[in-house]
């Protein structure tokens, strides 16, 4: 018989031990780590210098110290004492400094709400409905119009195309976002300043349509520019 259960090692009182109350305790221990599992951070590569009981980090890759060769496992501060928790895959924490919710997959730990693509629906005989955000960062924008490497998936439904300006854009007044044929279907006249945001919550259907930048009134060369443009579909 083994001396700890399947999937989360907590420790077998056995029938001829002694002290059976540090066996107990043990996994009591252990269960407060894991339970309702949340984390103050996934980044920290080194044990904090006063760490507080119950606290709990996720570790990340190359962490030194008390933390070396625990990369992707959480680390559990109790009774004065680093606890290493082995993370096992569709475990789900919460990591407190970004308000989101990680999910352990076979690669590491993923956003969960963060997700690219998440099913919503699925029928009893393997049909399903999803949602997807698809999104990129154009930079060293110049010239009339500038093509993103974003599609629509084919037999999608477009909720919405929205725009962010990350920073100034320099050499022009203004910029379109559209497809070949439509450079403003998803805005025209779209803000330069660092910080503008713009969407559209027109349906345009299914398709393979591509996003197209055309600045506005474009001067010789459009340095340093960099947008942002996210879509729903």
């Amino acid at each position: 018989m083994s001396q700890i259960t399947t999937r989360l090692a907590l420790p077998f009182i056995m029938a001829s031990q002694a002290q059976k109350h540090i066996t107990h305790n043990e996994a009591l221990r252990l269960l407060d780590g894991i339970v309702q599992l949340s984390v103050l951070d996934k980044d920290t590569i080194s044990p904090p210098g006063s760490p507080v009981d119950g606290s709990a980090y996720i570790v990340p890759a190359n962490a030194a110290g008390a933390w070396s060769g625990w990369d992707g496992d959480v680390a559990f501060r109790a009774d004065g004492a680093w606890l290493r928790l082995g993370a096992a895959e569709g475990w789900r924490a919460y990591v407190a400094d970004e308000g989101a919710v990680y999910l352990r997959t076979a690669t590491g730990w993923e956003p969960m709400l963060r997700a690219q693509q998440v099913q919503v629906a699925r029928g009893p005989l393997g049909s399903h409905t999803g949602m997807g955000v698809l999104e990129q960062t154009l930079s060293g924008l110049s010239g009339t119009s500038v093509d993103s490497s974003i599609q629509i998936p084919d037999r999608s439904i477009l909720l919405g195309v929205s725009t962010r300006t990350a920073t100034t854009v320099t050499g022009a007044t203004s910029y379109d976002c559209g497809i070949v044929g439509e450079t403003d279907k998803f805005g025209g006249a779209l803000g330069v300043a660092a910080g503008s945001t713009s969407g559209s919550g027109r349906n345009v259907g299914s398709g393979m349509d591509q996003r197209r930048l055309v600045p506005a009134r474009r001067a010789p060369s459009l340095p340093d520019q960099c947008c942002q443009i996210p879509s729903c579909c």
